[in-house]
């Protein structure tokens, strides 16, 4: 049963990190408007369930005012809500309690910051520090989101996977990350990769919508376009063995998704995300419909 929604704001956003998976930057193009935001909320009640709202991005920041309306209608009618932010607007601990002081107000239950290296590099005073210092004082739940520069440092020692390597980070090879990341990992085979390990794509908990109607059960991966079918009728009639990129990924993970569609990929990948995100791109105009938008691939 899906629990909550993350609203993709925007996926315009002030940075263009390495490791962002879905391609944002301040090119990027594709936000919700207030009209958007009213229709994916009065459909999440329809659905029934769902809990928590998250806004997302992007960086959805940059639309503060959209962002603080479309927070304010969640709670009104019920819903926790959450944000995740990498907190560029925090420029010093008084100005970051001015941002944060209206989202106390409207009691959100969540706000997850980015703070690591890939963001702010090896600095022990920025942005992400001076809103996690400022959401405690206001007693608003923060979340330190920190990950790291991928790399192999440790081996599994478990009868099926020793000697294959782990990637430490915790950092999904999809998107930019694919680009700038991989190079150097060790890999292994990709007959190996026979499992999704990381989304429930049979009984999903959450989606992604963005902009353009995308509903997305895997960042990329769409169930459908709630601009064009009522979100709650494209949940309700969702069925993984049937569609044509998670059915095949449920059955045998990103190599059964190359496997079924016949695709010609090379011998070895770092991880699951790096193959399943390789034999989506090569199936992009093949599934246009359920593979998207064309911007979090890099186009």
């Amino acid at each position: 049963m899906i629990t909550g929604l993350h609203l993709l704001l925007t996926y315009k956003c002030n940075l263009t990190c390495d490791h962002c998976f879905l391609y944002c930057s301040p090119a990027s193009n594709g936000t919700m408007t207030m009209s958007q935001i009213r229709s994916v909320l009065e459909e999440a009640k329809q659905i029934g369930g769902i809990q928590e709202i998250y806004f997302e991005g992007g960086e959805p920041f940059l639309f503060y005012s959209l962002m603080l309306e479309g927070i304010r209608l969640a709670r009104e009618m019920g819903f926790n809500a959450g944000v995740v932010s990498n907190a560029y607007w925090a420029t010093c601990l008084d100005d970051a309690q001015l941002w944060l002081r209206p989202l106390m107000e409207l009691g959100i239950s969540n706000l997850s910051i980015s703070d690591d290296d890939l963001h702010y590099g090896d600095t022990s005073e920025n942005s992400a520090r001076y809103a996690i210092d400022a959401a405690e004082h206001l007693g608003i739940p923060v979340y330190s989101l920190c990950k790291v520069r991928p790399e192999a440092r440790v081996y599994a020692e478990t009868a099926e996977k020793k000697g294959n390597p782990e990637i430490s980070g915790g950092i999904k090879l999809r998107g930019r990350a694919v680009e700038k990341f991989t190079e150097g990992l060790p890999t292994r085979c990709r007959e190996q990769l026979n499992e999704c390990p990381y989304e429930e794509l049979e009984e999903p908990k959450r989606v992604h919508l963005d902009a353009f109607g995308n509903v997305q059960i895997c960042q990329g991966i769409s169930i459908g376009n709630c601009w064009k079918n009522p979100l709650s009728e494209l949940i309700r009639n969702y069925d993984a063995q049937k569609h044509p990129v998670c059915g095949p990924l449920v059955r045998g993970g990103p190599v059964r998704l190359a496997r079924e569609h016949g695709l010609d990929l090379k011998d070895e990948y770092v991880d699951e995300c790096h193959l399943c995100y390789s034999a989506r791109l090569a199936l992009l105009d093949r599934f246009p419909e359920y593979l998207g938008p064309k911007q979090v691939y890099g186009f």
